[in-house]
């Protein structure tokens, strides 16, 4: 080895590779800038997405619901109307007019879905029946619903009241 190469290898990188080594330095920071940039990107675009779709999701269950209380009102209205009619003497025609009531609502309970529990006769179900009487049942079997004392209804396979009832015992 002569006195050149070891001056070489002592001495500080040259201009020219510290300009690469720059070069490289500012590669790496613009790459890294760019990928900061895209994750908070992607980062506002799923905030704007979850909020769009929690608005959606509000306003779906809004129209639900307005459509549901607009089809109401019509029968919000007759009962308005019987309960303001004289009832002196009328008392068929008063019950007459509350069945129709009774039977518009059961219609639009049909047309929305909702199926009422056929409870009495049954036997006791935990699922769809609330036993709040229990007592011996002369000529029904261990377990049979007697009475029910306020019915109870499905949405297609969910539960949206359960049946109270009576149920009887041995």
């Amino acid at each position: 080895m002569n006195e050149e190469d070891v001056n070489d290898e002592n001495e500080p990188n040259t201009g020219a590779a510290i300009e690469e080594e720059d070069s490289v330095l500012d590669t790496l920071r613009r790459e890294r800038d760019a990928a900061q940039d895209r994750l908070l990107r992607t980062a506002a675009e799923f905030d704007n997405y979850r909020k769009r779709i929690d608005r959606e999701r509000r306003d779906q269950a809004e129209g639900a619901a307005a459509d549901l209380l607009v089809e109401l009102l019509p029968i919000v209205d007759d009962l308005e109307r019987a309960l303001s009619a004289p009832v002196a003497g009328e008392v068929d025609a008063y019950r007459k007019g509350v069945e129709l009531i009774l039977r518009q609502m059961h219609e639009l309970l049909r047309r929305r879905g909702v199926k009422p529990i056929d409870a009495l006769g049954a036997d006791f179900d935990p699922r769809f029946h609330q036993a709040v009487i229990q007592e011996a049942g002369d000529g029904h079997r261990e377990g049979e619903v007697t009475a029910e004392l306020r019915r109870g209804y499905m949405l297609g396979d969910r539960l949206l009241r359960p049946a109270m009832v009576k149920v009887a015992t041995a």
